[in-house]
Formats: structure tokens, C-alpha cells, sequence
């Protein structure tokens, strides 16, 4: 299997783009004030995928299947956003559309899908939900398609975000500005997990790969910024056919209101049975999934925002020696999953805006491995509030507070032994920011922030500055550069046992140069980390707090290059990215400071999409390589001195309309059934030769097919939208 098996739950309603059906024609120019056209102009639908960019003369035309009441947007680099309310009956529109040009807004320049952002997110990649659902190999998970940029690493056993040399719990994600707690499905030995959140709830995902805002803590290298729908703008039913389960979702739009759910139920045993698995089954993965969300405008300018999710799973494998590290078990796993977020937006004014947001989560865990029983519990609440304030022209103020709770709990019981331990904590941080735009001048901004915590469970203030710039260096070029501090609480396996931990700590320094221009990205950056106070502890008294301490470092340095096309070729889309990373650490039961497990040296990615009008499809293709990675071979006299073969895979989709409404979906990854080796496992115990045996880490099987059919039902009858969750 390529991913757990929730790697496929998100899969669900993918490549519905395809416009070629749709009721409404839009069609005009874009030109600025002086009357001078412009190409490559941004003009969509608001909340919608409908859209185009402007020719070489400034011409557009598009289709769409929205009805009633839509906003039409259109930006391009150097100018005011354009909006525009219209009544669309399905009769065709043509309008003429004047941008005008922005002399102190270079931090709101927001390139198109899958490039960067300039000022105030300078180190930011975007990917829209169409770009992660139409990429190959990732089936529609947010990780997986981020992991195709550059900057991450490619841990296909683990699944997980790997940015710049930071370990995966250096990523923090959040929704709408408040922080996900268990972001991530429940951890399998040796099958890679995948986010619990699907692209189709989001409006953009914005990746930082560091030197990020102040706005944002608790994240060591790396912060995942997503953002969810306004009001839906269309009722419509849709149902989902897979290969691996059952979904249905429905949307309904009132006046100034909309609301959302969905339920799903996935079951992999029909699968396994027909595609065999190295891996010993007793009860594959099911789950039961359920999503709702409730949007609604408030007075001119507020927007209300609650999204909520359920999910309850579980399995039951037998594991053997080489993963328990111990003897063979039969292991039963369980998993509930609650997460609310609730958020409000207000224009208070022409100067004034206020964020405010709450959000809840709850994680259950249950791991039965033979007699024993071992529990884990996560609860956590965020609380924030936000100001922003445009003085003028050329100043910006944000700023704000926030407070994170995390209650996490570990209940071990041994029923042959009768040993009953409880490891718990319960934590407290308390944060307020502050940071100010400052356009220097039309093509100059710098930002000035701070963020200053305090930590209750260790008694400690901090204050950490971050500081970046962007010079536009011509009229589709930009240089930028950031530095910043940024710092993390220990993980929960580590916090449980040893509580007075300090928090980790990294050092940003981050220099990039970006140029685009008519549909083409190219953008290099260069970067160098510096670690602090990192984890370490003895393995051998993994139980004792005495054992941890705060006396592990490290460094990561490199240099990250991308290029995406969506012009050079008709009907087509693609991305190269590449990254070179050199990184050592000294951490966790690390005896010596060394290259981690997860880091490899080299990772490349090419991303292509062609679309088929006439054949009414899309194909999609992604290459994958990495060069291969370290690992500890117990035999051998050195640390992590072995190395794995290099990891190469290529994946294949392609989507088909057979009628406005149907999409039939189809997804091969591993084509060429590469056997892939992540690493070595070896028994606890030597054999009697003296030897610890090992076995080469591997997924269960070295393919993954998956096909889908998704329906859906709506006043305008076509696909041109997606869900609206």
C-alpha cells in the first residue's frame, strides 16, 4: 500500500475542474489606467475555480456553471485587486476591467498557484486545492502535494512533513489562523500517515519553509497556514464511489449563509483481499468520518466561520520482532478524533480589522499490544485575537494574543504484571506579537516583529525577533531576505515523562531572488539553521526524567530552486523543483551528532499536467527522487554510517467526464514497482553468531491502484465546483 490507509480518504472528488460544460461565458480586456493592456492577469470566480488569465492583448474569456449572485476578481503584481458583484443568469458577460496600479502594496502580491509570495509571507509557497487534487502520486493530501516543492524531504514510511533537516514535528499546522493539535492520522509502523483534513475545505494553502510571521508560534522550522471557504456559493449534492469506501456531502446556500456536511466510511479489507499486502492483517482499517461547516456573513463586512470534524477508526495487525524491536504481538489500535474551529473576520473601519478565533481538539488512542494496555489522551484549546492596522500608505500594523492549552496523558496497563503507570502534563502558553510593515519605498518593504511567550509549565518568558525585507529588483523580479527565532515545546512523548523541559530553539537566516512573468515561476533560495537546545536523553532510561536534558544542537544548510510553466506548453502545467541539503544533529538518543534517518541530500520532483479537451480528461504524472539516506546498523562500529539505494518512483492519474456531472478517476502510483528501501530494522538481540539480523523497511506493497466515481448532483448540474466543506 503506498500510504495508510486513510492515504486515499482525501482522493475523494478530485480533478473537477474541467469547465468545458459550463453555462456562462465571461469574455473582456484588462488593461491599467493609462489604457495599456495586461497580460497574465488573474480573473476568477470568487470561491470558485472558474477562471483564466489574460492574453498577450489583455483578452479573457471563461465558463462558468455558478448562478445568482457571484464575485468577479481579477489582480496582477503591481495593482489593486479588482472585485465585482454580478447577477449571472447564463447569458454571456462582457466587461472591461481596469486595475489600478499599487504603490505601497507589494506585501499583498500574491503570485498564482504553486509559486511564491512576496512581503509579508516572503518565504511562502501557495498551492490551491485544484493544484493538490490534480497532482499525481500525492492522492489528494495537503503533505503529500507540499512534498512535492522544494525544501521537504521524501519519507514515503512516514508521510509526514520533513522541511529543511527539521524532523516532522517541526511543522505546525493551522487553520484560519488557530492551531490543529494531531494534525495527522494514527502512526502505523512502517505506513506513512496523511493530514485528516481535506484540500476542498481550503480557499489556498500557504507553506512556509521558515522565517515566517510573528503571528505564528510553536513551530521550529516550518509552519502549514491554511485557510479555509467563505460561503459556499452553490447548493449542490455530491457522492463519492471508491475503490476503498463510500462518501456523500451536501451544501445548502441561504441568503447570507451556507452550510456543509459530509460522512464517509472507509473499509480497506475488500482491497487487501484482492491486492495482496506484506503485512500481517487481523482487521484492516475502517473508519467512520464525518465533517460540518457553517459559514455566514454578518452586517457589510463580517464573515462567521465554524468547522468541525469526527472521526473514529481502527485496526488490528499482528507486528513482528523487526517492528517491535521486541517479540512478536498481536496489536489492536483505536482512534477518536474530534477538532472545532471557530473563527469571526470584521472590517471595522477603512483602517481596522479584528480576528478572532477559538478552537478545540480532542485525540483518544488506544493501543492493545498482547495483555497490555496503553492509552493516550490529547486535549487542546486555543484562544486568539488579532488586530490589523493600515495607518497610511506606507505603514502596517499587526499584532495580537493568544493562549495554547495541551492536556496530554499516557495510561500504561499490564494485566500479566499488573504495573500501572500514568505520564501526564498539563501546559500553558501565553503569547502576544506584534510586528509593523514599513514601505520604505514603492519597491522596498521591510518587517519588524516580536513575539514574546510565556510558558507555564517550566516558569519561563522569551521574547524572539524576526525581521524580513523584499526589494522588487525590476518589474517582475524581487529579492528577499528574513531572520528570525523561533522555538517549540517539546514533543508529548517527551514533555510526559521529563515536564520541566525548555523548549527547542532555531536560528533562521534566509536569502531567495524570484522572477515571474507570463505564467512562468523561477525562484531560488538559499538558507542556513542553526538548532538550539534540543532534546536529548539516554534510550536505556527512557522512563526517568533525570535522563533529558536540553543539551543537543545542529545545523541545516542548502539551497532550494523551482520553476512551474503554464504557458510554454498548450493545455498544460508543470514544476520542477530541487533541493540540496546538508544537515547534522546531535538529539533524542543520538550518542553523537550525525545526519538524521529522514535527511537526504538530494530530492527532485517534476509535476505534469496535460488536459485533454476533446477527450474530456486530464493525465497527470509525478517523478520523484532522493538520494539515499542514512540509518544504524547496530553491527557496525559507526553511527547512522549506512545507507540506503536512492528513492525514485513515478505516479500516474488520469480523470474522465463521461457527462458534465461524472468524473470516473483513476491513480497508479509506483508504476515501474520500484522496490523502496526507507531504511533497515533490526532485532533488539544478537543471533547466535553474534550478529543483530535486520530486514530492509518497505512498504507493504510496492503499488497502489485506486479508482473512484464522483457525482454530483446541483441546480447547474456540472463539476466545474467543488465541494464545499
Amino acid at each position: 500500500m503506498r500510504r495508510h490507509w486513510k492515504y486515499w480518504f482525501g482522493v475523494l472528488f478530485s480533478i473537477v475542474y474541467i469547465n468545458v460544460y459550463a453555462q456562462t461565458t465571461f469574455s473582456g480586456k484588462v488593461s491599467n489606467e493609462f489604457g495599456e493592456s495586461i497580460t497574465g492577469a488573474n480573473i476568477y470566480i470568487d470561491g470558485t475555480f472558474d477562471g483564466t488569465s489574460s492574453d498577450q492583448n489583455g483578452q479573457f474569456t471563461f465558463s462558468t456553471s455558478a448562478l445568482d449572485s457571484v464575485i468577479l476578481v481579477a489582480s496582477f503584481i503591481g495593482y489593486e485587486t479588482f472585485r465585482n458583484s454580478l447577477v449571472v443568469k447564463g447569458e454571456p458577460i462582457k466587461l472591461d476591467i481596469i486595475l489600478i496600479e499599487s504603490s505601497s502594496h507589494l506585501g499583498e502580491i500574491v503570485i498564482s498557484a504553486g509559486s511564491y509570495v512576496s512581503g509579508s509571507d516572503s518565504k511562502s509557497e501557495i498551492l490551491r486545492p485544484l493544484d493538490i487534487v490534480t497532482t499525481a502520486g500525492v492522492t489528494a493530501d495537503v503533505p503529500g502535494a507540499l512534498n512535492t516543492l522544494p525544501g521537504t524531504q521524501t519519507v514515503g514510511e512516514v508521510g509526514r512533513l520533513f522541511v529543511r533537516g527539521g524532523d516532522s514535528y517541526e511543522t505546525t499546522t493551522f487553520i484560519d489562523g488557530m492551531v490543529v493539535l494531531e494534525s495527522y492520522d494514527q502512526q502505523t509502523p512502517n505506513l506513512p500517515t496523511r493530514s485528516r483534513f481535506s484540500p476542498f475545505m481550503f480557499s489556498g494553502t500557504s507553506f512556509s519553509t521558515g522565517g515566517y510571521s510573528a503571528e505564528y508560534g510553536q513551530g521550529l522550522s516550518s509552519a502549514l497556514i491554511l485557510n479555509t471557504r467563505d460561503v459556499s456559493p452553490q447548493t449542490r449534492t455530491d457522492l463519492s464511489i471508491m475503490s476503498v469506501g463510500l462518501e456523500a456531502a451536501h451544501s445548502h446556500v441561504g441568503k447570507n449563509a451556507s452550510f456543509s456536511g459530509k460522512v464517509g466510511y472507509i473499509d480497506l479489507d475488500p482491497y487487501y483481499k484482492i491486492i495482496r499486502q506484506d503485512f500481517d492483517w487481523i482487521d484492516p482499517p475502517t473508519a467512520i468520518d464525518g465533517n460540518i461547516a457553517y459559514r455566514r456573513n454578518v452586517g457589510k463586512d463580517g464573515l462567521f466561520k465554524v468547522y468541525g470534524k469526527v472521526n473514529i477508526s481502527g485496526m488490528q495487525l499482528n507486528v513482528d520482532e523487526f517492528q517491535t524491536g521486541e517479540s512478536p504481538m498481536a496489536v489492536d489500535m483505536s482512534n477518536d478524533y474530534l477538532h472545532i474551529n471557530t473563527t469571526y473576520k470584521d472590517f471595522l473601519s477603512d483602517k481596522w480589522v479584528l480576528r478572532t478565533g477559538v478552537s478545540y481538539t480532542l485525540s483518544k488512542e488506544d493501543i492493545l499490544p498482547g495483555p497490555a494496555v496503553v492509552q493516550y489522551k490529547t486535549a487542546g484549546l486555543h484562544v486568539k485575537s488579532v488586530g490589523e492596522y493600515q495607518h497610511n500608505t506606507k505603514v502596517f500594523l499587526r499584532f495580537g494574543g493568544e493562549v495554547i492549552n495541551t492536556n496530554h496523558s499516557e495510561d500504561f496497563y499490564d494485566a500479566e504484571t499488573e504495573i500501572n503507570n500514568r505520564f501526564d502534563f498539563d501546559q500553558t502558553i501565553i503569547s502576544i506579537f506584534a510586528e509593523t510593515e514599513l514601505y520604505l519605498t514603492n519597491a522596498l518593504l521591510a518587517r519588524l516583529g516580536a513575539r514574546a511567550e510565556y510558558n507555564t509549565l517550566n516558569d519561563e518568558y522569551s521574547i524572539d525577533p524576526r525581521v524580513s525585507m523584499a526589494y522588487k529588483t525590476g518589474e517582475y523580479s524581487q529579492f528577499s531576505a528574513a531572520f528570525g527565532l523561533f522555538r517549540q515545546s517539546p514533543t508529548n512523548d517527551l514533555l510526559r515523562v521529563s515536564n520541566q523541559l525548555e523548549p527547542e530553539r532555531a536560528l533562521h537566516y534566509i536569502a531567495s531572488y524570484q522572477l515571474i512573468k507570463s505564467n512562468r515561476t523561477f525562484r531560488i533560495e538559499a538558507y542556513w539553521k542553526e538548532y538550539l537546545d534540543l532534546v536529548t536523553f539516554d534510550a536505556e532510561r527512557f522512563y526517568d526524567p533525570l535522563a533529558y536534558a536540553n543539551e543537543g544542537s545542529g545545523y541545516a544548510r542548502g539551497f532550494d530552486v523551482f520553476y512551474r510553466d503554464s504557458k510554454s506548453i498548450k493545455n498544460a502545467d508543470f514544476w520542477l523543483s530541487y533541493s540540496l541539503l546538508d544537515t547534522e544533529r546531535l538529539y533524542r538518543k543520538f550518542p553523537e551528532q550525525a545526519v538524521p534517518a529522514y535527511a537526504s541530500r538530494h530530492n527532485f520532483s517534476f509535476v505534469y499536467k496535460h488536459f485533454v479537451p476533446v477527450l474530456k480528461s486530464q493525465i497527470g504524472l509525478t517523478y520523484t527522487y532522493a538520494s539515499g539516506r542514512t540509518y544504524n546498523d547496530p553491527n557496525a562500529t559507526e553511527f547512522n554510517n549506512g545507507k540506503t539505494p536512492m528513492y525514485a518512483d513515478m505516479s500516474l492519474n488520469v480523470s474522465y467526464l463521461p457527462k458534465p456531472n461524472v468524473i470516473v478517476y483513476l491513480s497508479v502510483t509506483n508504476v515501474f514497482e520500484r522496490d523502496h528501501i526507507f531504511g533497515y530494522a533490526f532485532k533488539n538481540e544478537r543471533n547466535d553468531e553474534g550478529i543483530y539480523e535486520g530486514r530492509p523497511v518497505m512498504l507493504p506493497a510496492p503499488r497502489f491502484l485506486f479508482m473512484g466515481v464522483f457525482i454530483t448532483f446541483s441546480k447547474g448540474g456540472t463539476t466545474s465546483q467543488l465541494p464545499q466543506l
